[in-house]
């Protein structure tokens, strides 16, 4: 049986495809649009104009799986649909004009979905840190011999930090402290907090990126990437520069995440400093293969 999940996201809304038998499941296909819906947020609504947005993306993923005869299809939101205030009105409005029902992820069942799915591929560190850095939240859980031991959900992302501090297209240094200042300050609520994690397993935007500039393929051969954090450290500190050399290799590696990539990686080094992280491992499975084991194939099948 062939299946598709939507994640609706604060920067991007991707179409998952994958061939389920025996309890196992593996990826066919992904189809992934930068819909940018945190763009939409105005005093704590999601916007007609944003709620269009969602509308028009769903119904173009809804017309890819009509056209490969696909008819099992699970639509989920995370930050985007979860921090605001007309989540009810949006998600019927959604129902109404696609017919598909959105299940609106909390931000504690986001980091045990993004966990799952880690974890599940078998090559990632039995234990440790796992960080979700996405557009709109950063999920966070501290686990050991593949169990979880506690996990959160911060409001900080990589699109909602650019969205609120930064005025051009990098952010100048006094942006970049108010950002910084943003991230202490919702590290310090952390459940995890205080922790020493020397291995952190990422998923997520944020983490793809880091890799993809740090010259590997988080899409390769299903196994988990690993960086010393030290690199990502110092591809922080390059890139935070905002000069010509800083943005040709953006734009040559994650051209759609120009504008996001040093804010998410603000995130991602303060991590990285606060639980002394020594290696990153960078999963190829996240949050979508997670709704799959868990809402979908009932948490006992895998890849």
């Amino acid at each position: 049986m062939k299946y598709g999940i939507v994640d609706v996201g604060s920067n991007t809304m991707r179409l998952s495809i994958y061939h389920l038998e025996n309890g196992r499941f593996r990826l066919l296909t992904h189809k992934k649009i930068m819909a940018g819906l945190a763009g939409y947020i105005q005093e704590g609504e999601l916007t007609p104009k944003g709620i269009e947005v969602a509308i028009g993306v769903l119904r173009y993923f809804q017309e890819i799986l009509r056209n490969l005869d696909i008819p099992h299809l699970s639509v989920f939101g995370t930050a985007p649909l979860r921090n605001i205030s007309n989540t009810e009105a949006a998600v019927d409005a959604i129902l109404s004009a696609t017919g598909l029902t959105v299940e609106v992820l909390s931000g504690v069942e986001e980091a045990h979905c993004s966990f799952a799915g880690a974890t599940a591929c078998g090559s990632a560190p039995r234990a440790g840190l796992l960080a979700d850095i996405g557009g709109g939240s950063t999920e966070l859980v501290a686990y050991g011999e593949g169990v979880r031991s506690s996990a959160c959900s911060l409001p900080i992302g990589s699109l909602s930090l650019y969205t609120s501090h930064v005025s051009q297209l990098f952010p100048t240094k006094a942006e970049r402290r108010a950002m910084q200042a943003q991230i202490q300050a919702e590290l310090g609520q952390a459940k995890t907090a205080g922790l020493i994690c020397p291995h952190l397993t990422g998923v997520g935007g944020t983490i793809r990126s880091a890799a993809k500039l740090w010259g590997l393929d988080p899409s390769g051969d299903g196994q988990c990437l690993v960086i010393p954090a030290q690199e990502i450290r110092g591809l922080y500190k390059e890139l935070k520069k905002g000069n010509q050399r800083a943005l040709r290799r953006i734009l040559r590696t994650v051209p759609d995440r120009v504008h996001t990539v040093v804010p998410g990686l603000a995130i991602l080094k303060a991590i990285l400093d606060l639980y002394q992280v020594e290696t990153v491992s960078v999963s190829p499975w996240g949050v979508r293969e997670g709704y799959l084991l868990e809402h979908v194939m009932g948490g006992n099948s895998r890849g």
